[in-house]
């Protein structure tokens, strides 16, 4: 049995970071590992903008020399570097997308910088990284570093069955209201949409203003706000169309989730979306612009047979997702650190 310490910003939640903690916890549980966390669900943190992540990284820091006989300390993403730099065991840092791209797009170019600097430093501090994309690992690559690809993974066989369908042409968006996840173009994409074809909204996050205010404006827009993971499965699986309209993504659990739920899916043609979906085959991948997003939601609810043959191809190609394989990958790096 190995004692595994799991150092997360977040640990609960529908955001793709804690349902990948989620999903690797209980992988290793139902292996018979012993699993301890550290995330800000149990330590300090101040949860304000651009506050969050430093106040949780000090926090957690201290908090990790009360941990003791760790086998393996495992770290998802570069806030958690730091107390997984203070903590004893072998060290594993993933990092859940390209992380300085990410500060850049979110906080501006300044603070991207000073996050590269981090995170090179950071990069230092650990025995093996793995990343949950291809471009992520040509990219932390070519900085000079080993590094290990594994995909995002969920649980397929525990995905609820229930299908919640409220509408009869029912669209859903379910994730981050944040700028690189596109929830400002699914608003304008919404605009374009006939009052028969109903947008739900699930999620939080920095543009919950915005979407609560376009729901006033357009009855067909409902924001249904933050829902329990098993209410967001069963309203995926009631649904005619999932949409993705991302400026920046990894591997999506939101869009595994869609395919496991046989939801057809149209997503932004970027990042982890281009690995997992094949355009024409598994869904429908586009550049993100609202206009041809609604025509692609037309074409859906229209082409029946279309949109049969996505997400049966889908189903299929998601069990490769399934963490009872990519869960292995991760055991056999613990295991090759400890010998």
């Amino acid at each position: 049995m190995l004692n595994v310490l799991i150092i997360s910003p977040t640990q609960k939640g529908i955001g793709g970071i804690a349902q990948h903690v989620q999903g690797l916890s209980n992988f290793l549980k139902q292996k018979g590992h012993y699993i301890d966390f550290i995330s800000s669900e149990n330590t300090f943190t101040l949860p304000l903008k651009g506050l969050r992540n430093p106040t949780f990284m000090i926090s957690a820091f201290f908090k990790t020399k009360l941990k003791k006989d760790n086998d393996i300390v495992h770290a998802h993403n570069l806030p958690a570097a730091l107390p997984m730099k203070n903590a004893s065991g072998k060290k594993i840092l993933t990092i859940h997308g390209v992380y300085s791209e990410q500060v850049d797009l979110l906080h501006g170019k300044t603070t991207g910088k000073l996050s590269s600097t981090y995170e090179k430093d950071a990069l230092t501090w650990a025995d093996a990284i793995t990343v949950i994309t291809k471009e992520a690992y040509n990219y932390y690559t070519n900085l000079g570093f080993r590094v290990h690809h594994i995909p995002n993974a969920i649980d397929v066989s525990s995905l609820p069955t229930k299908a919640d369908k409220r509408y009869e042409k029912q669209i859903i968006f379910a994730g981050r209201l944040s700028k690189e996840k596109g929830i400002l173009t699914l608003l304008e994409i919404a605009k374009d949409l006939p009052e028969d074809h109903h947008l739900l909204i699930l999620g939080a996050g920095p543009e919950e203003n915005k979407v609560k205010e376009a729901t006033k404006k357009t009855s067909h827009i409902h924001f249904l706000g933050y829902q329990p993971k098993e209410k967001t499965i069963e309203l995926i699986r009631g649904s005619d169309v999932l949409i993705q309209p991302s400026v920046m993504e990894g591997i999506s659990s939101t869009i595994l989730e869609a395919m496991a739920c046989k939801t057809p899916i149209i997503a932004t043609k970027i990042g982890g979306n281009k690995e997992i979906l094949e355009d024409g085959k598994t869904a429908i991948l586009i550049e993100s612009d609202h206009g041809k997003i609604v025509e692609a939601i037309y074409t859906l609810m229209s082409e029946k047979q279309k949109a049969e043959k996505l997400r049966e191809e889908a189903f299929r190609t998601v069990q490769k997702y399934d963490w009872s394989h990519v869960g292995n990958l991760y055991l056999n790096i613990y295991e090759s650190l400890l010998q």
